[in-house]
């Protein structure tokens, strides 16, 4: 199950040319199973209305008027109550000087005084007011107090101007939610390492000896250690997926590279996701084999073997308490990842079919067997990347206690 599902999130929309993009938030996060009400400022609802955030919730969206009504007394303290988040998005340099000195006019600041929830604070403002002395003090402040500041990213600006002050995009926002939501999961305090995507071992400089992985299933896995609240180091092949907010990422090509990344590193758990080749050419050209010269030669050698390399008594096992291992087979599946977790001194292993359709490289969906080193198994039918990735990092938490 997602972290984001059976959430209550209170999403403050302030007065920004940004306030659309909050609409885009406020669906998404519903998408994700959240329960999301809306508070708009009176400068907000000039940019969006309240009917465009029920439309997208299907909830009831509030406003200042609501902050005189029936329910004035309570309203503020009930929405703050029942909050897991508040997330202000967008969140202008007058919302913020408010928050910072506890100004509470309208509903919208009332609410932010009377939370105890964690809070995401998503920047928006035009050229050089993000960068005043006062709006910097007016955020430290508030980061100071517990508040998460997400952004502003640089770029075009509502004035025409470029510099810092953008509201960074929803789907980076979400990965902020994510991370507030996530820090006092199963692996708060404890760092987690992933590798994930298919090696390049270069030919020459243009053409490289790689595979199908497409990262998708180590990226997944890094994004449910961060919510669980592990401290993740991403290390990456190149994919095209954006690497989840939160995670430290480290960028490798080759085996080597990747097995260089991982001498430096230490965790409490290491997941062995990626696809690492087994061979490599042995001598690498200098400049691009031209058509012309007749087909080469290319004679092959064995790559490093990253897991082994690591569980040696010369390698870094020791620095890893816990140690998964990924096994993609087109036949012998089990044999061969139960041979696989035995010689590299495996936790536990993921062993898939990747000769099926429907699991393996480039899809959204697995097929994973768990094999553990005491025997156990545990077979998980077809699910998403996403909740391969939760049961593995479960197993994970589980064995760190």
């Amino acid at each position: 199950m997602s972290i984001l599902s059976r959430k209550r999130i209170l999403l403050g929309v302030t007065g920004s040319i940004a306030a659309f993009k909050a609409a885009d938030l406020a669906s998404k996060l519903t998408q994700s199973g959240t329960e999301v009400d809306v508070i708009l400022t009176n400068a907000g609802e000039k940019f969006v209305t309240p009917l465009t955030f029920q439309s997208v919730t299907g909830r009831r969206a509030f406003t200042d008027k609501d902050l005189w009504g029936d329910e004035a007394h309570v309203l503020h303290v009930d929405l703050g109550k029942k909050a897991d988040l508040l997330v202000i998005a967008p969140c202008t340099a007058n919302t913020i000087a408010k928050m910072a000195h506890g100004i509470s006019d309208s509903l919208l600041t009332v609410t932010a005084l009377a939370s105890t929830c964690p809070i995401v604070i998503a920047p928006a403002m035009d050229g050089g007011m993000f960068d005043h002395p006062a709006t910097r003090e007016n955020l430290k402040t508030l980061q100071t107090r517990g508040a998460l500041v997400a952004g502003p990213a640089a770029g075009h600006l509502a004035s025409g101007l470029s510099g810092v002050g953008r509201m960074i995009e929803p789907m980076d926002i979400l990965g902020h939610v994510r991370v507030a939501l996530g820090k006092n999961g199963k692996l708060a305090g404890k760092k987690v390492i992933v590798t994930a995507g298919g090696t390049q071992e270069a030919i020459d400089p243009v053409r490289v000896i790689t595979n199908h992985s497409s990262g998708k299933q180590g990226y997944a896995l890094a994004q449910a250690a961060l919510d669980e609240g592990a401290e993740v180091t991403l290390i990456t092949t190149p994919t095209g997926l954006n690497p989840p907010i939160g995670a430290r990422v480290v960028r490798v090509k080759s085996a080597q590279d990747m097995l260089d990344a991982l001498m430096n590193e230490s965790a409490d758990a290491l997941v062995m996701a990626a696809a690492a080749a087994d061979f490599r050419p042995k001598d690498t050209a200098k400049d691009k084999l031209k058509k012309r010269d007749g087909i080469p030669q290319i004679q092959l050698e064995a790559a490093p073997d990253i897991l082994k390399t690591v569980a040696s008594p010369g390698g870094v096992a020791k620095r890893f308490r816990i140690m998964v291992g990924f096994a993609a087979e087109s036949r012998d599946l089990l044999q061969n990842a139960s041979e696989k977790l035995k010689s590299k001194g495996l936790d536990f292993i993921a062993a898939n079919d990747i000769s099926a359709d429907d699991a393996g490289f480039a899809v959204e969906t697995n097929r994973i067997t768990l094999l553990f080193a005491d025997g156990a198994r545990e077979n998980l039918p077809l699910m998403s990347k996403a909740e391969a990735a939760e049961k593995i990092i479960a197993h994970i938490a589980r064995l760190l206690e």
